[in-house]
């Protein structure tokens, strides 16, 4: 039975995949968290990976506090480049299959039209630099790892945006969201099922993929369709960045082409509404667990 090692295992897309896992039986399945596979801690990494000793890696730790990131550098360029050149370099040494999380983060936010995998990538924050770092090493390191793109990441699980948002729209009367960036959701339920896709395929294709849901929204849209779905009378208002500053710059635009994972794999994207109602109704069903 081979053996398939999460880490980052306690994260969205780690509790994610620990559901869907249920559905692919036929692995052994290894959820470390921080503990386990230490991201944070160089000198004993290799080591836990030598001891679990896995098939398949998915790497989806990471250090994605992305405001805190701009003080905290060195922690961020642990996580998300060093630790990640240890992991690809143990399992091209190993003939290990390694699939790593990056971001849409990566780019400057500069460009008007969906971004493929082969555009410029030029960070505007310490995070995006710090996984573009990761992106680098991994390749560098092992030319046949499988690294996915992905943005605005939410789901049932842990803190947020979907989670935060549907919270306040049924508490405030009012709320302002920034309008003037544009992307497209990730439910992490169907990226994760896009991992698993690519572990069962029968033609293992290495490079950089990039995946989110459909559709072009700004996080100003996403809310009022959390809104619409959930049938909140919140009033929601459209705001400019600039008019809600943070330590670390956000891209503008890093809506991201998928076209190539599609081709490669015949994965079919679900459009972001389809995926948010599906999310909305999850966590509604757990809240009135309680």
């Amino acid at each position: 039975m081979k053996k398939i090692l999460v880490t980052g295992a306690t994260g969205q897309l780690g509790s994610e995949l620990k559901v869907l896992s249920r559905t692919y039986s036929q692995f052994e399945w290894i959820f470390a968290d921080r503990t386990q596979v230490s991201l944070d801690n160089l000198e004993v990494l290799q080591n836990q990976l030598v001891a679990i000793s896995p098939n398949v890696i998915l790497n989806c730790g990471a250090y994605t506090a992305v405001d805190k990131a701009e003080t905290e550098q060195e922690l961020a360029g642990v996580i998300n480049h060093l630790a990640v050149g240890i992991i690809a370099q143990y399992a091209k040494d190993h003939s290990v299959k390694l699939i790593h999380i990056s971001t849409d983060y990566v780019f400057d936010g500069n460009s008007s039209v969906a971004l493929t995998e082969e555009a410029l990538t030029e960070p505007v924050n310490v995070y995006g630099a710090s996984k573009r770092a990761g992106e680098v090493a991994c390749l560098k390191a092992n030319s046949d790892a499988i690294i996915i793109r992905t943005s605005w990441v939410y789901s049932r699980f842990g803190n947020n945006f979907v989670k935060t948002m549907q919270r306040l729209l049924q508490e405030r009367d009012s709320i302002s969201v920034v309008n003037d960036q544009i992307g497209s959701p990730t439910y992490a339920a169907d990226l994760a099922q896009a991992m698993m896709t690519i572990v069962t395929a029968k033609e293992w294709i290495p490079g950089i993929y990039n995946y989110s849901n459909e559709g072009e929204i700004s996080w100003y849209e996403f809310v009022l369709a959390i809104q619409e779905i959930g049938g909140y009378t919140c009033d929601v208002s459209g705001i400019p960045s600039s008019a809600y500053p943070t330590p670390a710059k956000r891209p503008a635009y890093s809506l991201l082409d998928k076209s190539k994972i599609k081709k490669a794999y015949g994965i079919t994207i679900p459009d972001y509404t389809e995926s948010l109602k599906e999310c909305l109704n999850d966590i509604i069903s757990d809240l009135s667990r309680f």
